[in-house]
């Protein structure tokens, strides 16, 4: 099952929250979300890369899931939609690459961020989701703090990640997923090489 369906069949199936086919319809018609890639050279750059972390993150996140008191649509929504702050946000090139094995200039693509809405990261997600469908309190905190302390208001110094995490744990859980599928799951996702030393640019012609 390619990634595009599967997003579409594990939303589909567990959010009946009303707006949920407005919003499916809108990332399908109007975004790049299911071709585009999740990152520019870290983790899954490659295309549909964005739509494939997505569902790495929300099954990882059913590693902490408790039926007693957890609620599977809350860890769909949250980890499907957490990211869709990334779409329309790439913009894909190519660029001229040596190949340090042949010794031979390659083409190969490169993506660079092209933010058509420049609102911040999980902030972002949020008010987009909320276009379409109402977020719980805890969805909404754990997807506006997934990134931890890489997001740029932590980095900052700002302390209400701390509240957040204390009061919902929740976005706990969708940080540690995000994190574990990042940096365990999605090794060699990307088609593109990340920026070492001797992967040198040829110049521009």
């Amino acid at each position: 099952m390619e990634y595009k369906e599967e997003f579409i069949e594990i939303f589909q199936s567990k959010v009946k929250r009303e707006g949920a086919a407005e919003l499916l319809e809108w990332l399908q018609k109007r975004t790049d979300f299911f071709t585009a890639p999740a990152s520019t050279r870290y983790h899954c750059a490659c295309p549909s890369g964005l739509v494939q972390h997505s569902i790495s993150v929300y099954k990882t996140m059913m590693n902490w899931f408790e039926p007693e008191t957890d609620s599977e649509e809350s860890y769909v929504i949250c980890g499907l939609l957490h990211d869709i702050c990334k779409a329309n946000f790439y913009k894909q090139s190519t660029r001229n690459v040596k190949n340090d094995e042949t010794g031979k200039w390659e083409r190969r693509p490169y993506y660079s961020i092209d933010d058509q809405f420049p609102y911040g990261h999980g902030e972002k997600s949020v008010f987009l989701i909320e276009r379409f469908l109402r977020l719980r309190t805890s969805e909404a905190m754990a997807i506006r703090w997934h990134m931890g302390g890489f997001d740029d208001a932590a980095r900052g110094g700002c302390k209400a990640i701390s509240q957040a995490y204390e009061k919902y744990p929740l976005a706990v859980k969708l940080h540690l997923a995000d994190f574990e599928s990042t940096y365990l799951h999605e090794k060699g996702t990307s088609v593109v090489p990340n920026n070492h030393p001797h992967n040198k640019q040829a110049p521009k012609v």
